[in-house]
């Protein structure tokens, strides 16, 4: 089972600039990290799963990484961005390793996330009692 990793979607103000931010990069979408994970090998066909307020929103399958010859180096995506079941999920630096197990499942086509419509404050505060 592959391992994926988890990241915040920063300066993105919803899942739907994410997406569009993803879909504007022709072949791949690139991210850069200061660190190589030590577990690169393990994720061999895992996602970047996107936190978004709280709650996993989304991923993208990892096509590998590369240095940037600046010392750094690119977590290279698929450009899509494939709806998952929102799952509450706590803010962090960086990445952190997720779990095939712990993983939520993707949305069936044509499927839709009953949480979408809620007011993001109103998420925000439901997710960090556990309820959504």
């Amino acid at each position: 089972m592959p391992l994926h990793i988890t990241k915040i979607a920063f300066q993105s103000e919803s899942p739907a600039t994410l997406k569009a931010w993803l879909e504007s990069h022709a072949g791949e979408a690139r991210l850069t990290t200061r660190y190589l994970p030590k577990r690169v090998e393990e994720m061999a066909g895992g996602s970047l799963y996107w936190i978004h307020d709280h709650r996993i929103v989304g991923r993208s399958p990892i096509l590998g990484f590369g240095e940037t010859g600046q010392g750094r180096y690119w977590i290279r995506l698929e450009p899509r961005l494939i709806p998952v079941h929102p799952m509450p999920k706590r803010a962090h630096q960086g990445w952190r390793y997720l779990a095939q197990e712990d993983a939520p499942h993707d949305l069936a086509e044509g499927e839709e996330d009953a949480t979408a419509a809620m007011p993001a404050a109103m998420l925000g505060e439901l997710a960090k009692l556990g309820l959504v």
